[in-house]
């Protein structure tokens, strides 16, 4: 099993944090695991992604160029990575802020209304985390108790905090599939 990821988005919107807490758990799970950050020429605004290679055996190299899945948290990430995506792979996004997603009819394609959730819960910040739960619910990568393990690992004493975080990834678990 080998499972190739690219996850997208602007510089803030937790994209990079998103890869580090999939690659923890995955390697919780005693997984292989390649981390891969690229960022843009600004800290905030500017263009994110990270790829994650996930294996139960050894990854010879973290560049991916067909990924199985990407998850997009922002309208240009779309433009941008659309076409990346291996043929029957997965491609999830934020619906609440992306209007528009080109037709391929060779991939599976993922809307996850994720800020109106964030509004919803009450917590805008934690749009990162309604789709990091989502995504695992979508590929089963992980398990979501390892993934919220990871949260722990990384969250620390930050006990208020680490509830919100896990509540908002269990909601985007929980509400997955949403539409395709």
């Amino acid at each position: 099993m080998i499972a190739r990821t690219i996850f997208a988005g602007s510089g803030g919107q937790g994209v990079l944090t998103m890869g580090n807490i999939l690659g923890n758990a995955a390697m919780l799970e005693d997984l292989y695991v390649t981390f891969l950050p690229a960022y843009g020429a600004a800290m905030r605004g500017g263009t994110a992604n990270c790829t994650i290679c996930i294996s139960d055996e050894e990854i010879a190299s973290p560049i991916v160029t067909s990924p199985d899945s990407i998850l997009v948290m922002n309208q240009p990430s779309v433009f941008s990575f659309i076409e990346r995506v291996d043929t029957n792979g997965k491609f999830i996004y934020n619906s609440s802020i992306v209007d528009t997603v080109p037709d391929r009819d060779d991939i599976q394609v993922f809307s996850v209304p994720a800020s109106k959730i964030a509004q919803e819960m009450g917590n805008p910040r934690s749009v990162n985390m309604i789709m990091l739960g989502a995504f695992v619910k979508m590929t089963e990568v992980v398990k979501l108790e390892t993934l919220h393990k990871s949260l722990g690992m990384l969250m620390g004493k930050k006990k208020k905090l680490l509830a919100a975080t896990i509540e908002a990834t269990a909601l985007g678990y929980n509400r997955f599939p949403f539409d395709s």
